[in-house]
């Protein structure tokens, strides 16, 4: 069934509150939809309380909604157990807890860490400072159409899709390679997870993160997906209430499962408005929203392409592809990406501008910053028309001013 836009915009009170507004920055943070509004402030309003602690009627109502949304989480990922799913307050985090709960008590001096050009700071600055404190070695995958070097590695912590470019390398592929040579694997899936359908047992990796607010969910949310035989590997991450079973003045007990890393008072509503958009997510066929997101990115990339001196970033795996992506950034001969994205914001079409926290993806490019177009079911061929004429706007006056 073919996806009516339309539709799916008026289900974002942001378009309702802003109609002329032109959002193509979801890469960073996605609108959210009604249903899971709705559900945080039903929380709020009527059974708000801390979960796992307390045995009045409250708690137990916030308790079974918190419980459930991790399973409707496990469910969307077709996790084997949903105590497999950890939620943190963001993809950042996420990939911090494997840095610190696993990496830095498992990895000695001189192991590897394969990392792709790809990656964003978050994938990338937790194994630096392994690397600073431990000394481990961090080994760099910069052609992707080419085999990795997997030997001595012990970890492979990979994007699931380019924030810049939006390609996907073949992480099903390579977690089969990597395991084989005895390495364990981290997929970033915070920009793959809005797109397309993520089967952590078919990917069969160890770890997989994302944040909630790039899957039409709030901010403040994030999940780590940790396989249980991995998660037995890990020790707590932070200390405090709930991640123990007793404490006396010499030590502590922690307690097993998704507890044990979730210390203090979990983000309960923005867990639960996670869970609300994932529902409201569900009621679409995702071969539909490939389907629309593909037609769409088709449209942006060759509209994009008639711009006088404006270039597209791609790389190799764009054209193995063979399809434009959800995320596109470009530059244009002769105008900064800063000055061009602030213009078309005044025109109330939001862009983002810069490395996109990928410097090193960036420098490996020879290219110190891009505009970056990113699309999400919400958005429309009529927005990329809009776009591509604030653009010609934007060249004139900008180069008027040169």
């Amino acid at each position: 069934m073919a996806l009516n836009s339309e539709q799916i915009r008026q289900q974002f009170p942001a378009f309702e509150h802003d109609d002329t507004l032109v959002y193509l920055d979801s890469a960073a943070t996605a609108q959210v939809p009604v249903p899971a509004m709705e559900a945080m402030n039903a929380y709020y309003t009527s059974y708000k309380a801390n979960v796992h602690r307390g045995v009045h009627a409250k708690v137990d109502e916030a308790t079974n909604a918190y419980e459930r949304a991790r399973t409707t989480v496990q469910q969307f990922m077709n996790a084997k157990k949903a105590s497999e799913i950890l939620f943190t307050k963001n993809c950042t985090e996420a990939i911090n807890l494997v840095a610190q709960s696993w990496a830095k008590h498992t990895l000695q001096k001189g192991d590897v860490v394969l990392l792709s050009i790809f990656e964003h700071h978050s994938n990338i600055v937790p194994w630096q400072q392994l690397q600073n404190e431990i000394g481990i070695e961090i080994r760099w995958w910069k052609q992707l159409d080419e085999e990795p070097k997997l030997d001595d590695v012990k970890l492979v912590a990979i994007t699931g899709q380019s924030n810049v470019t939006g390609e996907r390398p073949d992480i099903q592929t390579l977690c089969r390679k990597a395991q084989a040579a005895g390495a364990k694997v981290l997929i970033d899936a915070a920009q793959l997870i809005a797109h397309h359908a993520v089967d952590v047992q078919e990917i069969d990796c160890d770890w997989l993160a994302f944040s909630g607010h790039k899957l039409y969910g709030p901010t403040g949310i994030g999940v780590l997906y940790a396989k249980e035989e991995v998660q037995q590997q890990m020790q707590p991450y932070q200390g405090g209430g709930g991640m123990i079973v007793e404490v006396h003045e010499q030590d502590f007990v922690p307690t097993d499962g998704p507890a044990k890393f979730e210390a203090g008072t979990p983000p309960i509503a923005e867990v639960i408005g996670l869970s609300a958009a994932i529902e409201w997510l569900n009621q679409f066929d995702w071969n539909d929203i490939e389907a629309y997101e593909k037609e769409l990115s088709a449209y942006a990339y060759k509209k994009l392409s008639t711009i006088d001196q404006l270039s597209i970033i791609n790389y190799q795996l764009s054209i193995e592809q063979g399809s434009p992506t959800t995320t596109q950034s470009f530059v244009i001969e002769g105008i900064h990406p800063h000055d061009l994205t602030d213009i078309l914001g005044q025109k109330n079409i939001h862009l983002r501008a810069g490395h996109h926290c990928a410097q090193p993806l960036h420098e490996h490019l020879g290219i110190p910053a891009t505009t970056r177009l990113s699309l999400a079911l919400y958005n429309t061929k009529e927005d990329v028309d809009k776009l591509c004429a604030a653009i010609a706007e934007a060249k004139e006056i900008l180069q008027i001013n040169r």
